[in-house]
């Protein structure tokens, strides 16, 4: 068992992450009736891309013997109508200065380690995933 998700009323719910019991709630956000006061179900989608990827990446780091901690992702998830659902997700890489410079064969293990995380893969095709590696180069 993973979780246990509890509908909570006016739109929100609460779950529960059966090994840590760490608990997060969600929101509907404000353009589908909710408060968006919290992450929506369709924002961890989105989230859940770039931490994944981080995570593969810190895994791959630490193998090199790396420490990429700061390594970070800015997220914005794009909504289609009809019907409602994530039409694209767009992640813009950011690195902290204390990692340059990272040698060209190590920034390409990196991204191509974060570009073949689990969650990526299931991610349907037609939600378009557009990375930015600007920062990179």
């Amino acid at each position: 068992m993973t979780s246990h998700v509890i509908y909570q009323g006016a739109l929100r719910t609460s779950c529960t992450h059966v090994q840590s019991g760490t608990i997060l709630e969600t929101d509907a956000p404000v353009d589908n009736q909710g408060r968006g006061e919290q992450f929506s179900p369709t924002d961890l989608l989105a989230t859940s891309l770039a931490a994944c990827m981080l995570t593969v990446m810190g895994i791959k780091a630490r193998d090199l013997q790396l420490d990429v901690s700061g390594l970070r992702f800015s997220v914005q998830k794009n909504m289609l109508t009809d019907p409602r659902r994530v039409g694209s997700i767009e992640l813009h890489a950011h690195i902290p200065d204390l990692l340059w410079p990272l040698d060209e064969k190590t920034k390409q293990i990196l991204k191509k380690t974060g570009e073949t995380c689990p969650v990526i893969k299931s991610i349907h095709p037609d939600i378009k995933v557009n990375i930015d590696w600007a920062q990179w180069s």
